[in-house]
């Protein structure tokens, strides 16, 4: 079958109507504005609600009403924007409502510029708002991934009645690349599934009112949320850890990397393997939960690893907690919107893998 080309910001866009998505809301911002753009046509087209927000605190709080109704819905916007969002999704959170967010990644902190980075990742996997809270990340490195992620990131936030980030960048957000899956769905109305809600405020004929909150005041009521809320947790943290693994059967040197980020490393990687260099690529698609099991295991058996991130340095603390002191890691990042080379990456590898009498040191 034919592919057509598309950014990855419209196929995400895409990829939310087939999913069954019926309300977004969103705020315009670079370099995520593509994604906004075309869900302001595609959402009438499908027979849903389009709304641009006058602030990205409205539009998180537009999402919440909607996912406390019952909907499929979605926001996005990129990294200050995301920072705005960070209270309400802390209350769908703690309310348990499903909701996907989008996060196109740009230069910080502050304003800081548009180009692509990484550096969100701490808010991201660390819940971001305030409280004991956490929401599932789904990375993609490609756009086409981003299709496959998007469906997912419907489906784990209803099963688990939680919000769900997709986290990408400003390069997946706008390049192109051709994708077969949309051809087949393109302006068609969505047909994901809209599981059933009985907890959802639908209107209380004939049963008792459904209640949500996060404002809780009794005694112990609050402690009893969060209770519930690790359980969910750990359920996801045993059942939902996906990952990617590249050449790690006898590779001497893993290369841990993400998203845009482990496109270049993937490239590198091949040009090092031509120069008979044992290295490989342990590619995280969840961010969170973090899949810190398949590392350990690789740790039995590779002798160091290299991580590399489009920030000043935020996965690799959990590459450090995954692996528990049993190997050396060493570390290359750009952050400030700066992106990583191959040629810089592959010079790291006969590094490490080929010491040299003046051997460079990474932090």
């Amino acid at each position: 079958m034919a592919k057509i080309m598309m950014c990855g910001n419209e196929v995400i866009g895409e990829a939310a109507v087939h999913a069954g998505c019926t309300f977004y809301a969103g705020y315009p911002i670079t370099p995520q504005n593509e994604l906004t753009h075309y869900m302001s046509f595609r959402m009438q087209e499908a027979g849903g609600t389009f709304i641009q927000a006058e602030s990205e605190l409205a539009a998180i709080n537009l999402v919440f009403g909607a996912a406390a109704a019952g909907a499929r819905a979605m926001t996005s916007s990129s990294s200050p924007g995301i920072s705005l969002k960070q209270e309400g999704i802390s209350y769908m959170a703690a309310c348990q409502l499903p909701a996907v967010i989008v996060n196109m990644m740009r230069g910080g902190p502050g304003l800081g510029n548009i180009a692509p980075s990484q550096a969100d990742y701490f808010q991201a996997t660390r819940g971001g708002g305030h409280g004991d809270y956490r929401t599932i990340v789904l990375a993609p490195s490609t756009v086409e991934e981003a299709w496959d992620l998007t469906h997912l990131a419907f489906d784990l936030a209803d099963e688990y009645r939680t919000p769900v980030m997709i986290l990408g960048d400003g390069i997946l957000g706008q390049m192109m690349e051709p994708v077969e899956a949309v051809r087949r769905h393109l302006h068609g109305k969505g047909t994901g599934l809209n599981p059933n809600k009985p907890w959802a405020l639908t209107g209380c004929k004939g049963r008792k009112p459904n209640v949500i909150k996060s404002l809780l005041l009794g005694e112990g009521e609050l402690e009893e949320l969060n209770r519930i809320l690790q359980i969910k947790y750990g359920k996801i943290e045993s059942k939902e850890p996906r990952f990617e693994s590249l050449y790690t059967e006898d590779s001497d040197l893993v290369i841990v990397a993400y998203g845009t980020t482990s496109r270049i490393v993937r490239s590198a990687i091949s040009k090092a393997r031509r120069e008979h260099l044992h290295v490989g690529m342990f590619r995280p698609v969840t961010l969170w939960p973090f899949p810190e099991t398949q590392l350990q295991k690789l740790a039995r058996k590779t002798k160091a690893f290299l991580v590399v991130e489009m920030s000043a340095g935020q996965m690799v603390e959990d590459v450090r907690l995954s692996i528990l002191g049993q190997r050396p890691i060493h570390f290359h990042g750009r952050a400030g919107g700066g992106v990583p080379t191959e040629e810089t990456i592959v010079e790291m590898i006969r590094d490490i893998l080929k010491p040299r009498s003046k051997k460079r040191v990474y932090a």
